[in-house]
């Protein structure tokens, strides 16, 4: 079992073993003054491109410190393949929905406007932040890559051809979203999520006239867009995605 130390930070800067990490002010605070980690005390570095490291804190007063890489926990491992579509919401509903989609294993979030959606225009760093403490605490290796805002149509047409799009819309008709997606072939895959107001019909037609796509119903309760968003991901991970096999 490979040891887990109970704090876990990403970093931009290069990890390899005995080169220093210094910590930008804002890590460094909390990690004296928040967690009151002292001198020697190891958490886990990610960045991304280097795996995830075991690295030991170096105080330097009560406002500086470092951290020195000290070996390997885990080799870095790709970006999951899962392209997660979602109208932007509003705020904390907004915060709550990035997260949980990195948590259930979303490699892109991309934003997408539609004719019912609530914000046309997005703080992308605030979003890529939700992202990056998703990350820290669930233990993945690899930032979602965050995209700009775009219109649906231009989010679809991005799409590769050979992507599986899982079209959630409440007014599909009700069925078993398990059965529907048992029967869906396999391969990369994309979510998409609505806003509120859910898809009008142009929107919908748009979307339906893409070559490889499921519409997906969510049962016979109409979701909020953040509790829609959980559900769809965690049946698609579950059916087609990688809750099927242990990846360590």
């Amino acid at each position: 079992m490979r040891e887990l130390p109970k704090h876990r930070l990403h970093s931009d800067a290069p990890l390899a073993a005995g080169v220093a990490l210094p910590l930008p002010r804002e890590q460094a605070n909390y990690l004296l003054n928040v967690l009151r980690l002292r001198e020697g005390d190891t958490v886990a570095v990610f960045n991304g491109r280097d795996g995830e490291w075991l690295c030991a804190l170096h105080a330097e007063g009560r406002k500086q410190a470092s951290l020195e890489p000290v070996r390997q926990l885990r080799p870095q491992t790709r970006r999951p393949d899962l392209v997660y579509l979602f109208a932007p919401l509003k705020h904390a509903r907004l915060d709550y929905m990035a997260q949980k989609a990195v948590e259930m294993g979303a490699g892109v979030l991309q934003p997408v406007i539609t004719r019912y959606t609530q914000v046309s225009r997005l703080n992308l760093d605030r979003l890529a932040a939700n992202a990056r403490e998703a990350a820290e605490q669930c233990g993945i290796l690899a930032l979602p890559e965050i995209r700009p805002e775009q219109p649906l149509e231009a989010a679809l047409a991005g799409l590769e051809p050979e992507r599986l799009l899982v079209f959630c819309d409440e007014a599909a008709a009700s069925a078993s979203p398990v059965a529907a997606l048992r029967e869906a072939p396999r391969g990369p895959l994309a979510v998409l999520i609505g806003p509120e107001g859910g898809f009008d019909e142009a929107e919908r037609a748009l979307v339906m006239a893409r070559g490889l796509t499921l519409r997906l119903s969510l049962g016979p309760r109409i979701l909020r867009a953040d509790t829609a968003a959980v559900a769809a991901l965690a049946l698609v991970q579950a059916v087609l995605g990688d809750w099927q096999a242990d990846i360590g």
